[in-house]
């Protein structure tokens, strides 16, 4: 999580030191539905892969699982997460979602946000495979991720060129019907899918996923630091380039 150099650093890092907490494609709102839909009872436990800054981990939390287990393969996060989240059932732990080291059939809901789509196809499929295996059967999986709508290859490789570019991230975001696919392939059944647009420095959304008082705390902290505020200018301009060709798809399937 080293922000420190903002030429290098990765996008949501820096939103993140600019004080944004809600850093997923689809908003607050797209988050909220996902968390709605996996219908968190006492009884379940659950695995967050990548929780971050833990804003969603918050919001599972109060519905009061069973045990929670976020697996982040950040360092720092997990530091940080530890020292802000806890209780006798939370644990997070330091590695990758596909090497988690927890037992198979074990958890009845996974989740995940904003990391499958930062990994190439077949490191999706590995991390998508690891929360098969460690589900019950009828345990529920569900993603929250960047989506395309009617692309080409062509298209599809210019966008993902120019978000390297200015997230420093190799992103990889798919149609829904190849997030689809990718999910299905490895043993699961979709049976719910949610879209946002991709607005996620947009002013609105800001203001609805941060509230008035925080928005104006984040402008201020980018108005006042150059090289941040250069970089989340190239980022916003890259969303608002492809904001016709991008969305936010959250998508919610049963191991079968």
């Amino acid at each position: 999580m080293n922000t420190e150099d903002f030429t290098k650093a990765q996008g949501h890092w820096i939103l993140a030191k600019m004080g944004k907490r809600v850093l997923r494609p689809g908003g607050k709102e797209l988050t909220q539905k996902l968390v709605d839909a996996l219908e968190i009872n006492t009884q379940d436990n659950i695995v967050e892969f990548a929780p971050g800054l833990g804003y969603t981990a918050s919001l599972t939390l109060n519905a009061h699982p069973k045990t929670y287990v976020g697996v982040d393969a950040d360092e720092d996060a997990v530091k940080l997460l530890k020292a802000q989240i806890k209780g006798n059932n939370i644990k997070f732990l330091l590695g990758n979602a596909s090497e988690t080291g927890l037992e198979d059939n074990s958890k009845e809901k996974v989740y995940g946000e904003a990391m499958l789509t930062m990994h190439a196809d077949h490191r999706k499929s590995e991390i998508i495979r690891k929360a098969h295996r460690i589900l019950k059967k009828g345990g529920v999986y569900a993603i929250h991720e960047l989506g395309l709508t009617d692309v080409d290859e062509n298209v599809k490789s210019n966008i993902q060129k120019d978000l390297a570019l200015s997230i420093k991230v190799n992103a990889r975001p798919l149609t829904q019907e190849e997030w689809k696919k990718l999910i299905e392939k490895e043993g699961f059944k979709v049976r719910k899918i949610f879209t946002n647009k991709m607005h996620l420095l947009k002013l609105n959304r800001i203001i609805d996923d941060e509230g008035f008082l925080r928005t104006l705390k984040i402008g201020y902290n980018i108005f006042t630091q150059p090289q941040a505020r250069k970089r989340v200018f190239e980022m916003r301009s890259t969303f608002q380039k492809y904001e016709k060709q991008m969305n936010a798809i959250v998508i919610i399937a049963e191991k079968i």
